[in-house]
This record gives structure tokens, sequence and C-alpha cells, in this order.
């Protein structure tokens, strides 16, 4: 899968994503790490891309998106290391593969993944 990390999280998330094989960059990797999320939100879709974040902003964007990419991880209350935050991920990927294919809004917290499909209706 190919995954776009912003800088709420750190490059070495997208480096343990990389290790596990997929196609993940962190933001800084081109050019945006000091960048607007409506321009890295932008990115996302355009190279279609999972946007995987600990900022809630993101959603925001997506309520008013009528297109069902780009997907969205957000994580919340969960551990901070990095290889941990990978590793959540990656433990839980067969699950949440396929709705992050079609598109999908994919909260991880402490206790519980919620997925809500994209586009957001109204």
């Amino acid at each position: 899968m190919k995954f776009l990390v912003d800088n709420a999280l750190s490059f070495r998330m997208a480096e343990g994503l990389r290790t596990a094989g997929h196609d993940a960059i962190h933001v800084r990797d081109v050019g945006l790490a000091t960048a607007e999320d409506t321009v890295i939100f932008a990115y996302a879709a355009r190279d279609d891309r999972i946007l995987v974040s600990a900022d809630t902003d993101f959603g925001a964007l997506l309520a008013f998106w009528p297109e069902n990419k780009p997907s969205f991880i957000l994580l919340r209350r969960t551990d901070r290391r990095p290889e941990a935050q990978a590793q959540l991920i990656l433990a839980n990927l067969p699950a949440i593969q396929l709705a992050l294919k079609q598109g999908a809004v994919v909260v991880f917290d402490q206790t519980r993944i919620r997925i809500r499909t994209l586009p957001y209706t109204r």
C-alpha cells in the first residue's frame, strides 16, 4: 500500500511501514514538512496515498470532500513510539485494507478501531 505520513508523526513510522514492504513516505521526504494541511491532503489525493496522521484537521477536510480518496488513518491516544504506531497499523492492515482501498477514514484509539467509508454522506 502507499502511505504518506504527516508531520504530526515521526519519519521513523514511515520507515517502519517501508521495512514491511509498503511504499511509505514522510511529508519531509517530498518537501512538505512545513506545508499547509490542504497541500498535504491534495498531495495524498493526487498520488493515491493513504494519509496517516495524529492531526484531526484532516478529518475535517474530508467532511467536505466529495471523493472517496484519499483514505485517512488517524492515530488517537495510541502508543507514541513510531515503531509501535507502525506495528499497530501493520497488525491491523488485513482487517482494514479493503476499506482503505475503497476509501475510508480509519481511527485507531486505545481500545478500538473505527472505520467510516468515504465520501461522508450528508
